[in-house]
């Protein structure tokens, strides 16, 4: 128990510290590339299952409740997630005159579910972790449905694809996983050993993240010097759009602070690496699209980060000003959680 407890530790700091190991990981990638480039083919698709399974193991049966009673929300959260993500992708992929390339991979970007790291997130910024759980568990349960049908509709006079296919690699890569990691809890979840292989998951997940990072970079490392500036422009904008669309997503709706701020990451916040899968399984001839959805795993997770900082750091200035204890500050958020739940 000794080992699990130093390994849970470990996965704390790296789920911590995300976007610090997954820039660490590009680096290395790029001037190594040997280390990375088996990240392909059929072992690309183990590891991206990998990154699901791990986000399917933390879910619990009262998850699923928490949706069932809270439909709205959940209803809410997953139209944003599917609608200002890829429109944006579009209208700047438009704005820029992007390339078909760049194009793709952007779409491809905006129209996956949610990131994993963004439960992580949520939480570090006093978030509703519940709420970020079930948008993510549904806008993950609605991606073999919804990603390739937008992507269909907004690329199909540029891109050639099987849509049918892509439903199925994504039943595959995240239905699956995630339903037997889940069951896996419902079933095993009160037992300690398995309460304990649970929090290696955020860490499992991160390492495996950074894989798929690594990899893609590893194999068009150069692609992306000669055109990063434009493709980190380009992810800068719609990534920030996402965060300040979905935080006013949820004003609208009168939600309260930490659901608002859970849904701004939510909706920021992409699966890129199963962006990055899908460009480099069904578009292999197509670098660029590989090359935006990598950058955007790296920016995500640093963006994500500094906004979950920037609003704990915000909470933290506030209870000092009213003379509150810090350490009691999320009592406070959760009587606001429980208000907004009623």
């Amino acid at each position: 128990m000794r080992l699990l407890g130093l390994l849970s530790l470990i996965s704390a700091v790296l789920a911590r510290y995300t976007a610090v190991f997954v820039i660490g990981a590009g680096v290395l990638a790029y001037f190594i590339p040997s280390l990375f480039t088996w990240v392909s083919g059929y072992k690309q698709i183990i590891v991206l299952a990998v990154i699901m399974l791990a986000m399917g193991v933390s879910l619990k049966a009262e998850d699923y409740k928490i949706l069932a009673k809270h439909p709205f929300d959940i209803c809410i959260g997953a139209v944003a997630q599917f609608t200002i993500m890829p429109l944006t992708a579009f209208a700047i992929a438009k704005l820029f005159n992007l390339s078909d390339g760049l194009t793709l991979g952007l779409i491809l970007v905006g129209s996956c579910p949610g990131g994993v790291s963004s439960n992580i997130m949520s939480y570090l910024c006093r978030g509703d972790v519940a709420y970020s759980v079930g948008m993510t568990t549904v806008s993950t349960l609605l991606a073999p449905v919804m990603t390739p049908l937008l992507i269909t509709l907004l690329l199909s006079k540029d891109v050639s694809m099987d849509p049918w296919s892509m439903v199925n690699f994504l039943i595959m890569v995240t239905i699956i996983p995630v339903g037997l990691g889940s069951l896996s809890n419902i079933a095993f979840g009160k037992k300690r050993l398995f309460q304990e292989t649970v929090k290696l998951m955020p860490g499992v997940a991160v390492i495996a993240f950074s894989f798929i990072v690594g990899g893609v970079i590893a194999v068009h490392g150069e692609k992306f010097l000669e055109s990063g500036l434009i493709i980190f422009a380009c992810i800068f904008l719609h990534n920030a759009v996402g965060y300040v669309l979905g935080y006013l997503a949820a004003m609208l709706n009168r939600m309260s602070v930490a659901k608002r701020r859970t849904l701004s990451i939510e909706v920021g916040v992409q699966n890129a690496g199963l962006a990055t899968g899908l460009s480099t399984k069904f578009f292999p001839m197509v670098p660029e699209a590989a090359i935006a959805s990598a950058v955007s795993c790296v920016w995500h997770s640093v963006s994500g980060t500094i906004l979950a900082n920037l609003y704990l750091l915000m909470d933290n200035r506030r209870e000092k000003k009213n003379g509150v204890n810090p350490a009691a500050g999320t009592q406070v958020v959760r009587k606001d959680r429980e208000i907004s739940s009623r």
